[in-house]
């Protein structure tokens, strides 16, 4: 063996020794250092998928297919206020970009969520909890953020792409930049919700004895 594998695998011993003492003085704060790097993870997929699936769908009818559902109320302009506002058309001239856009930003999500939901359980939280009671809060707890975070966007989707796009006059590279800002955005609010939810429904139960 090399000098320098040598030296490579006591660094590692002398990390992984590291990581094993700091778990067992703050077990906490390793806990969620560990959900931490998981969660962006999760978030830098999303910001791979998104403009891919999307491109995808920009190809098809659905970009000028409009869906505008569950309305609250007006907006300051007297305009319909929607929890899922994705008027038809490309974000580029002015409309919401139409079912593409909500199925591409849905699609990415949901991909995300399923692999975060897995690699949270069985390495942030290591539980031995029932996977199917898990799962179902886990979807339930998911539907209601996708809805409340979706209500949010209306807040502030339509004044960053008008910023980037068209103040800013970036063109498509301003759309691309207001994409991963949003995704940025909704990976946040997944992230502070999502924590307190795990740490409820992944559980470590005592084993049982035979």
């Amino acid at each position: 063996m090399s000098e320098g594998n040598i030296i490579n695998k006591k660094r590692s011993s002398g990390m992984i020794i590291f990581w094993s003492n700091y778990k067992e003085r703050h077990p906490n704060i390793a806990q969620f250092l560990v959900f931490f790097i998981l969660s962006a993870g999760m978030t830098v997929l999303q910001l791979i998928l998104m403009p891919l699936i999307k491109l995808i769908f920009a190809q098809t009818s659905l970009l000028t297919t409009s869906f505008q559902v569950f309305q609250l109320g007006h907006n300051f302009d007297g305009s319909a206020y929607y929890v899922f506002d994705y008027a038809s058309g490309s974000l580029a001239s002015g409309g919401g970009g139409g079912l593409g856009y909500f199925l591409a930003v849905q699609i990415t999500i949901g991909i995300a969520q399923i692999i975060n939901f897995f690699a949270q359980r069985s390495i942030t939280f290591k539980s031995n909890s029932n996977i199917w009671t898990a799962a179902f809060w886990y979807v339930l707890a998911y539907i209601l953020i996708t809805i409340g975070a979706a209500a949010a966007q209306g807040l502030y989707k339509a004044p960053i792409y008008n910023l980037l796009i068209n103040t800013w006059g970036m063109g498509s590279f301003g759309e691309t930049t207001a994409d991963v800002i949003t995704m940025i955005i909704n990976g946040t609010i997944s992230f502070c919700v999502f924590y307190p939810i795990f740490k409820i429904i992944f559980k470590q139960e005592p084993a049982k004895q035979g």
